[in-house]
């Protein structure tokens, strides 16, 4: 397979860099400035495309190459590419779901502790000599808080499942109820929200999910709601959520990712009632190795002509 081109949208994994260099003609996509000039040369010779979060295969470039056969992405989320021009084309996609569900559920309890704990500023109250002056202010506790979750999948069901073990009660939110669900349904966001203490955004992003938390939303959770968010910064209308935290009309939030990231609202910086990660919900050596042979098996599967692993289209 190592006549066969393969576009790596962007720098991802160094271990998935290296194993797709070894099984095939991998084009590094970000080392080519002069893109255009790039596709015309060599769109005939690339027939996958690898993408992840941040890049992946929309219409102008699934257009842009003619032989592409799969789209393979290192990650759960499809939002960057462009299923429907995938479905016209007849070309495969697939994901890396089921390997981060676990990492991603931790890492979720994680922000929840640490927004409702103070861990980081206490972290900073102890490196700064401040807790020789006094103790820190007393916090809030986790266990026994009403969790409302929106989207009940894989990744939701694996935090109500820690959620419970705290427990907490747990309601949810879908775009239909779940039969064999136990957990409390809420038809919409808005009446969830006003039912629970903490709010979890744990759905895909679709046109239908974009700023599903809204300025309504973030009111009905209110000035002693938690707002968690490890889906998709486009989830939350984030100057809406800024505004909120800074006048005190929300409690707190846990974010893990951001409408513009890299880029995040300054503002947050000085609240004390913010915790911020860089998108790293699956961010751990054994899961990316595992979401990386995914994407490898995915690959070696099309071109041997066998079944997909984990096909989506």
């Amino acid at each position: 397979m190592e006549a066969i081109g393969v576009l790596m949208a962007g720098p991802m994994s160094p271990y998935l860099e290296k194993e797709l260099d070894k099984r095939f003609k991998l084009f590094r996509f970000w080392n080519f400035p002069q893109k255009t000039e790039f596709l015309k040369e060599n769109s005939n010779s690339i027939r996958a495309v690898v993408g992840y979060t941040t890049a992946g295969a929309d219409a102008q470039l699934i257009d842009s190459l003619p032989g592409l056969e799969i789209v393979a992405s290192y990650s759960v989320g499809l939002d960057k590419i462009d299923l429907e021009k995938c479905k016209e084309k007849g070309i495969r996609v697939t994901n890396t779901p089921d390997v981060l569900t676990e990492d991603v559920a931790d890492l979720a309890i994680g922000l929840i502790l640490a927004t409702l704990r103070k861990m980081c500023e206490c972290d900073r109250y102890v490196r700064s000599g401040l807790w020789k002056k006094g103790d820190f202010r007393l916090t809030t506790k986790f266990s026994g808080k009403s969790v409302g979750i929106i989207g009940l999948g894989r990744i939701g069901s694996a935090i109500a499942k820690r959620a419970e073990a705290f427990g907490c009660p747990i309601s949810y939110f879908t775009r239909s109820e779940k039969p064999d669900s136990e957990y409390k349904y809420y038809p919409n966001v808005i009446d969830l929200a006003s039912n629970c203490q903490i709010l979890i955004v744990a759905c895909p992003l679709t046109s239908e999910t974009c700023h599903i938390i809204n300025r309504e939303v973030i009111n009905a959770l209110g000035p002693k709601g938690i707002l968690i968010n490890i889906g998709r910064g486009p989830h939350v209308d984030e100057p809406e959520l800024v505004s909120a935290l800074v006048e005190g009309r929300l409690g707190g939030a846990g974010l893990d990712v951001f409408e513009h990231e890299p880029e995040v609202p300054e503002q947050l910086f000085g609240l004390d009632n913010v915790v911020l990660l860089p998108h790293v919900g699956s961010a751990t050596v054994e899961t990316r190795n595992a979401m990386a042979d995914l994407v490898i098996g995915n690959l070696e599967a099309h071109f041997l002509k066998k079944p997909l692993l984990t096909p989506v289209v």
